[in-house]
């Protein structure tokens, strides 16, 4: 495995030899494979073919302590044989002209009250675009911004049934409801690969799970939705926040293909 900023392959773009440039550069079998753990350019000398990409967005935040999970970020995947979010197929792999494409990888959401805020940032990767996870805010009344490529699960009520955020097709999953007790147990937040479970009278609903891919050589599961009573995830998972008003994960772009 070898690392570094630029790949020189054995086919030729003229009387060059193919280049390519971008986040960092490893290799595993006969792929070579671009990692973005934050934004920068993608950029080839030449066209280049079949190109697979792991595209996913920040996870939104969770709510105060047992108030609902924060969502997944989006999960767009073109690997063959794997999925993507939301209980879908591999997208169609990419045929790339000579060129430079923006990437973009989504934060995970910030601390603050405001909506805007509680909800991730959208990962891109050319034309290719995942959404953000919704957010949770217990001290809103409106369901603002608790959709998502994953949705947020709800908050607690001990009067009134509040529904999940909805999650985006081909993205992920909706976040679970509460159950109108005065335990006010919110639901979990919506993952990439299931919706977050609805909360008990005595429990809060489980995070959604998350989508595994083995793209960089060993399979690692990301995108998983917020537990209302924990957190969990680390930085460039997409996970969603969990209780305590946890912030969500920052996302992550991933870009492979067979090496000229």
């Amino acid at each position: 495995m070898s690392f570094g900023y630029q790949v020189l392959g054995f086919g030729t773009v003229g009387d060059s030899p193919f280049s390519a440039t971008g986040g960092t550069i490893t290799t595993s079998g006969t792929y070579t494979i671009h990692t973005f753990t934050s934004s920068g350019t993608f950029a080839i000398n030449g066209d280049l073919n079949n190109v697979e990409y792991l595209v996913i967005a920040g996870g939104g935040r969770g709510g105060s302590t047992n108030q609902g999970g924060g969502g997944a970020g989006g999960y767009r995947s073109s690997v063959v044989g794997e999925n993507s979010g939301g209980g879908a197929s591999a997208e169609s792999r990419l045929n790339l002209s000579a060129g430079s494409y923006t990437v973009t990888v989504g934060a995970g959401s910030t601390s603050g009250e405001d909506d805007d805020r509680r909800k991730g940032g959208d990962s891109v990767f050319g034309s290719i675009t995942s959404l953000g996870g919704g957010g949770v805010n217990a001290s809103n009344n409106s369901a603002t911004y608790m959709n998502g490529g994953s949705g947020a699960g709800s908050r607690g009520d001990n009067s009134t049934l509040v529904q999940g955020g909805t999650g985006t097709a081909n993205q992920g999953y909706n976040g679970g409801a509460n159950v109108v007790s005065s335990n006010e147990r919110g639901g979990g937040g919506g993952g990439a690969g299931g919706p977050g479970g609805n909360s008990s009278s005595s429990t809060a609903g489980s995070p959604g799970s998350g989508v595994a891919s083995s793209i960089n050589g060993s399979s690692v599961t990301r995108a998983r939705g917020g537990n209302p009573t924990s957190n969990n995830g680390g930085a460039n998972t997409g996970d969603g926040g969990g209780g305590a008003a946890r912030d969500g994960a920052s996302g992550i772009v991933i870009v492979r293909y067979v090496t000229p």
